[in-house]
């Protein structure tokens, strides 16, 4: 069974458009258990690692309108990991044009409507990993003591992302060689601070894991709710539909 089966909706949004079928995988594929079976180890790591190759990857053309070049098979759970990433690098660099204060106010707007396609996106990679997630637990009965983290495990996996670019970015920063002493200073503290927290951030994720394996925790996931981005929700947008519009 594809994993498209899991939420039959992204078969007409963003992963039809990728061609993303992944078979029904056994999670220890992405997991890696001691003997005892009791310890989810380093799903963290593997994230990291795939992130790190993608924020490289973008950088070869440093373009915004680079085509991706997944280099994972679509059957691999890293091949969405990269996605999520290059979704996540491309918004980081066109949030970077768009404050650019001499930039072309329709220049601006076109990106603007393209950052918020890019949310969606990438709304719908973290709901499609947290769709394969539940999956994979959905035999864990836990009991009545279990109790929720305050996210899901690919709403974790989206901020160790963004902290990839964090961390790509700040050590450019303080590695400049036109910048001063100050700025570099300052840059090193933070690159410190930003590297703590992905150390924090990943034991954390791999804690998660381990709990809801072991039904320590359980899983609740809600769809994230993007309203300015659908026609009946923004104000703004049906306001200026004609009565027929409306079904008046």
């Amino acid at each position: 069974m594809s994993l498209l089966a899991v939420n039959p909706a992204l078969k007409a949004g963003l992963f039809f458009k990728y061609l993303i079928i992944l078979p029904d995988l056994p999670f220890e594929m992405y997991l890696w258990r001691t003997k005892d079976f009791q310890s989810v180890i380093m799903i963290s790591s593997l994230s990291n690692t795939v992130f790190e190759k993608s924020i490289a990857d973008y950088h070869v053309a440093d373009n915004v309108d680079t085509t991706i070049n997944n280099p994972y098979p679509k059957d691999k759970l890293e091949h969405l990991l990269y996605l999520k990433n290059w979704i996540d690098t491309v918004q980081w660099h066109l949030e970077d044009i768009i404050r650019n204060p001499a930039i072309d106010p329709v220049e601006a707007l076109a990106i603007k409507r393209r950052i918020d396609s890019s949310n969606q996106e990438r709304t719908d990679v973290v709901e499609y990993i947290d769709s394969y997630f539940l999956q994979q637990y959905a035999g864990i009965k836990p009991p009545s003591t279990a109790s929720i983290n305050t996210e899901s495990p690919a709403w974790a996996i989206d901020r160790l992302s963004i902290l990839a670019l964090k961390i790509y970015h700040m050590r450019i920063e303080a590695e400049r060689k036109d910048a001063s002493p100050e700025h570099i200073a300052a840059c090193q503290q933070k690159l410190a601070v930003l590297l703590e927290q992905r150390k924090d951030l990943s034991l954390a994720i791999d804690e998660l894991l381990s709990d809801i394996e072991q039904g320590k925790k359980y899983m609740k996931v809600y769809k994230q709710m993007k309203m300015y981005n659908d026609p009946s929700l923004n104000p703004v947008l049906y306001q200026q539909q004609t009565p027929a519009a409306n079904g008046a």
